[in-house]
Formats: structure tokens, sequence, C-alpha cells
């Protein structure tokens, strides 16, 4: 099963998708395998990361700017390379066991959509592997 979801994003941000994905699992009926969400964008991935204290989600957006901040020798001519570096960096797809149904992550962990270079609408793609 492939399914295919939209998003609206901000100019910059990440978006928590867990409800979504899990949502897709509990249609399909799926209790064992795994889960794999995919990014089909250059300036916009995924990651895994804390969901309970905002200020994570501040800190990784700004540990990522400092990282990788505006330069003027990057010749990429629409000027959003620093966006595309931060969708590398993040990568562009996670995976995630299922047991009994649900996805495995920890009591802190959120599957998030991370937008670089927006405002924009995106799409995300869910694949359920039953085992």
């Amino acid at each position: 099963m492939l399914e295919t979801k939209k998003l609206s994003t901000p100019q910059e941000g990440f978006i928590p998708i867990t409800r979504d994905v899990q949502s897709c699992i509990t249609r399909e009926g799926i209790q064992e395998g795994y889960c794999i969400v995919f990014c089909p964008h250059t300036t916009a991935g995924l990651t895994i990361n804390e969901n309970s204290d905002p200020d994570v989600v501040h800190d990784l957006l700004l540990g990522l700017q400092t990282a990788f901040g505006e330069d003027r020798r990057f010749r990429h001519a629409e000027g959003n390379s620093t966006a595309h570096l931060k969708a590398s960096a993040m990568g562009s797809s996670v995976m995630v066991p299922i047991q009994g149904g649900k996805l495995i992550l920890g009591i802190w962990q959120d599957i998030y959509f991370c937008e670089f270079d927006g405002p924009r609408l995106r799409t995300y793609h869910i694949q359920v592997i039953a085992t």
C-alpha cells in the first residue's frame, strides 16, 4: 500500500506527521511490518525527534541555520542552497517498525516533515509493508 499525502508548509519548520502515518497503518489493518515515509523534494526532508518540548524544534532549526548559513560563494541560481543542504542533512526518508498495529516510536518521538524552502504545497509518501 502506497499513500500520498499533501501538506501546506510554512517558510521553514518541522511539521509533525506521525498521526497521519499511524492512520494509514490503522486503515490498512497492518499488525506487523515496517512503514517507510519518503519525501520527494530536494529542499525538504524528514526526521524523527522529540515531540514533548517545542524548544527542541527551535534548537534544531537554529543549529541547522548555524551549520548551513548563507554564503555568497554559493552558485545555485535559485538562491536556496541552504535549503538543499539542510534537506540533505535531514534525509529524504524514515523507516519505523510496526508491532501490534502501532508505530514503534519512543515515548517522546514524532515523525516530522522538515520544510526549508516554503511556504509550499508539499507531498510525502507512506509505504506500509506487512511482514
